[in-house]
Parts: C-alpha cells; structure tokens; sequence
C-alpha cells in the first residue's frame, strides 16, 4: 500500500508542476481510500503537501521568467486571509458535507479544463503588466475561501482567475499560480490545525513524492501541449470525482426517478446551451441585418487588385 501511495503522490507534483494546479484534487482522494485517513485529516494534510510542493515547483518557474511576483503575492495574501477563514469554517462542517463540495468542485473544475474558449474572448495582457488590485483583492479572498474550506480548487481555480479573468499569458498564470496556492495552502492549515492532528509520518511520505514529481513536471511543463494534457486531466478529475461523489451519496438517491430527472434537465440545458452558441452569429450585425453586402466602389477596387 505505501508503494502505491507514493506512486500517486508523484501524479500530485507532477500535475502541479505541469498545470499549476490539482495537486489538491489528487492528494485528498489519495489521504482518504489509499492512506485510511478521514475526511478532515486529509484536508489538513493535502494542504501541508500542496503547499511545499508547490514551493518546490515554483523555483523552475521563476527561473524561466513565468512567475508575476507582485500579482501573485498580492493575490496569495487576499487568498490566505479567505483560505483561513474556510479553515476555520471546516472545523464546524460534517466530513460528509466537505467531501461531497470537494466532489463538486472536482467536477466544476474539469468543466472548467473541458469547456472551449469562446470566440472573441479576453486577449492576455502583455507579460510586464499586473492585474488591477481590485480584482486580486475580490478573486483572491473568493478563491482562498473555497481552498480552506473543502482543500480544493487551488490551481484549478487561481489558473483561470489568472489567465481567464486577468488576461495573463497561461505560462505566467501557472507560474504564478504555484506562488499563490503554496501561500494560501498554508494559511488553510493553519485554520485546520486548530481542530486537526496530521500524522506527519504519512504526511512527509507524500510530500517528498510530489515534490519529486512537481520537478518532473516543471521540466516538461514547456514540451507536453497544454490543451492536449488539459483535457485528458479533465476527464481524469471528472472520473474521479463521480468516484468520490459515488462513495458519500446514498444509494437510495441514486435510484431515485426525481435524480435522474434533474441530471437529465441539465443535460439538456447544457446541449442546448452549446448548440445555441455554435449557431450564434461571429458579427452582431448579421444577427439583425444579414450578411453585409459591398457597395460598388468596393467591388471595383477588389477587381482592380485582382486584376
């Protein structure tokens, strides 16, 4: 079992080394069925480990150029401030509860990492420029709360509030990003530490791993395609977090026609949604007018540079 544990742990830092983000994703699954640990525990520990590999992930980064100090310190400090308070929330939640808002957030995030970029989004902002402040301060606070209240959503939530929201560069977004998650990680266990013992025996197992993985990662951070390795993580993290989901929920619930019924609504809303955006005109003017026809003088000058 132990040569398992560690073999995973490696996932952990690698995937933080390459995508800035699930480590939390992996290590709280990994503390809970592989380790025996339960719910709280696991939290408290996923937090320890994120938050030193995410450190020693970070060192690559920076020496590439691919981190944004003052937007991510900025950032990390309002996601502490939010990851302390979920910390301390968490102490006052059922294990149960936790797991099933870690489920959701797993399968929130892979949609996040599935869905296409629409037409015509955001450009990035160029490399030398930081975020306005008011938007660290709101999407760090938001970001650090979810983080220390279910330990999850770390990269996978700062990466698109970086990259998506900020308009910053993807490579600077998960260099960044590893700055934040190891600031606020930390913040989140302090929070936890309060109502939880951590078995650092376990705890230092898996980290040592990750870290060795997250340098595995930061080397090939820059040769693996991104959108390819996204979307195979997606549904990685979208199995694993029916798993997860499966193993809280009872089976009553499961074989209930009102259940179904809703996934099904959903499902269709979804389809709908996205067919409604495929037949959705590129210029808004055609929405109303059609088609824009060219006027004569137009015509005569693309004949005139055919000819």
């Amino acid at each position: 079992m132990t040569a398992l544990i560690v073999a995973a742990s490696l996932l952990i830092g690698v995937s933080l080394g390459i995508l800035g983000g699930g480590g939390s994703i992996l290590t709280v699954p990994i503390l809970v069925y592989l380790a025996g640990q339960d719910t709280k525990e696991a939290i408290a520990t996923s937090l320890f480990v994120v938050g030193v590999t995410s450190l020693a992930a970070l060192i690559p980064h920076a020496r590439a150029h691919r981190v944004r100090w003052r937007t991510g310190l900025l950032f990390g400090a309002f996601s502490m401030a939010g990851a302390y308070a979920g910390g301390r929330l968490a102490e006052y939640t059922p294990g149960t509860v936790l797991l099933i808002a870690f489920a959701l957030m797993m399968l929130a995030t892979a949609y996040a990492m599935l869905r296409k970029p629409r037409k015509g989004a955001k450009k990035t902002r160029p490399a030398h420029r930081d975020l306005p402040l008011k938007h660290i301060a709101v999407e760090g606070l938001v970001v650090g709360a979810v983080t220390g209240l279910v330990g999850s959503g770390g990269g996978f939530l700062v990466v698109p509030a970086l990259a998506v929201l900020g308009g910053l560069p993807m490579g600077i977004a998960v260099g960044t990003s590893l700055l934040v998650i190891a600031m606020k990680s930390f913040a989140g266990l302090a929070g936890h530490l309060s109502g939880v013992t951590i078995d650092w025996g376990v705890a230092l197992t898996v980290t040592v791993a990750a870290v060795a993985g997250s340098l595995i990662g930061a080397r090939l951070a820059g040769r693996i395609p991104q959108d390819a390795l996204r979307k195979a993580f997606g549904w990685f993290v979208v199995v694993m977090g029916v798993f997860v989901l499966a193993q809280q929920v009872d089976t009553a619930l499961w074989t209930h026609p009102a259940t179904w019924a809703v996934l099904g609504a959903a499902l269709a809303a979804t389809i709908a949604a996205r067919s409604r955006r495929t037949r959705r005109p590129a210029d808004p003017h055609e929405a109303v007018l059609g088609p824009r026809r060219s006027t004569p003088r137009e015509d005569h000058e693309q004949h005139t540079a055919k000819s």
